[in-house]
């Protein structure tokens, strides 16, 4: 994925994940913590005397989450990236690198989501480090923004999550699918079963009761976006195309894979011409970016605005909550109905 990288010097890392191995490490950021879920709590057993606590660094919110879920107390599990910020273009900061020099695992989505961590995992070659890319294996598709056309159309993405441009950057917004969040956590199992063979058991409990909330969520998805009134909705930007190749929806983003990309006029005309022409009445914004691109398009279709939270983090007001993947993905989903029952 092409998202806009501000690189961080080379020798710095090198030197850092040198010194970081002499050193233990304060552990990242848990500003993105939530209550926990509970699924890793009912078959999780506590480390025995004197045995290796892991200890894992994750890249943003939906793997942490998963993660501490898959570890329950045989971990010590942190973030990276901090509370109420937009990971899409977030990069370490020295004491970040340190930090995950000093883990025994660092998880990450991959498919381009992580911009910075090809670079972190070439300086810490041939250290303890080892790294589990959780989108492995997935069927990754394409990302897509909205075609410009030149009177102002809009091109919506069908039920596959692709339009007529082939812009040639994997979609990393796999976790918005509770399918292949299962897919994910399972991936995560894996690699925790791997880094620590003797707790393997009850990784596989701790996913096992996990993975059976994010079965029921999969059907409660299934079940209330079946027989919608209509199959597409408007959104900010392409995180929803794995939701909606999953639950037969058709995804029309304003912007493209990156919150950041700022959409022509004729990409916002375009918008604003399908929702009229498909009296669409909701258009969606999303949490920890400005607002001021859907609120123009709705205001020029005469429809309202709503949050459908791609979850790429929690807010002060989701934590105050205590609410977790879980609960803001049902939240998502009375969103989407309430959209297209409208």
């Amino acid at each position: 994925m092409k998202f806009r990288i501000r690189h961080f010097a080379v020798l710095s890392l090198s030197s850092l994940l040198i010194a970081a191995g002499c050193g233990s490490g304060s552990g990242g950021s848990s500003a993105n913590t939530a209550a926990p879920s509970g699924a890793a709590q009912t078959a999780e057993a506590s480390a025995s005397p004197g045995a290796h606590k892991l200890k894992i660094e994750t890249s943003f919110y939906p793997m942490y989450e998963f993660t501490r879920n898959v570890a329950g107390d045989l971990a010590d599990v942190d973030i990276l990236v901090p509370a109420g910020v937009e990971p899409h273009d977030w990069e370490p900061s020295p004491q970040d690198i340190a930090n995950i020099a000093d883990a025994d695992l660092l998880v990450y989505n991959g498919a381009g989501m992580e911009s910075w961590v090809e670079q972190v995992l070439d300086g810490a070659s041939g250290g303890k480090l080892a790294a589990v890319d959780a989108s492995k294996g997935l069927d990754t598709m394409e990302g897509h923004a909205m075609e410009e056309e030149g009177e102002g159309g809009a091109a919506a993405t069908d039920e596959a999550g692709h339009d007529d441009h082939d812009h040639g950057a994997l979609d990393p917004h796999v976790w918005l699918s509770p399918a292949l969040a299962i897919k994910e956590v399972r991936n995560i199992e894996a690699a925790l079963r791997e880094a620590s063979p003797a707790d393997a058991d009850t990784f596989k409990a701790n996913a096992d009761a996990y993975i059976a909330k994010l079965e029921q969520l999969d059907q409660d998805f299934k079940n209330g976006l079946k027989d919608t009134k209509r199959k597409d909705f408007i959104t900010q930007h392409a995180a929803f195309g794995y939701l909606a190749r999953e639950y037969g929806l058709t995804q029309v983003p304003i912007a493209g894979l990156s919150p950041e990309h700022e959409p022509s006029a004729a990409q916002m005309a375009g918008v604003v011409k399908f929702a009229k022409e498909h009296n669409v009445k909701t258009i969606f914004f999303e949490t920890l970016v400005s607002s001021k691109v859907s609120e123009t398009v709705a205001r020029e279709a005469g429809a309202q605005t709503a949050v459908l939270n791609p979850i790429e983090g929690l807010t002060d007001e989701d934590r105050s909550k205590n609410l977790d993947y879980i609960g803001i993905m049902s939240q998502n989903l009375e969103a989407l109905k309430a959209a297209l029952n409208e």
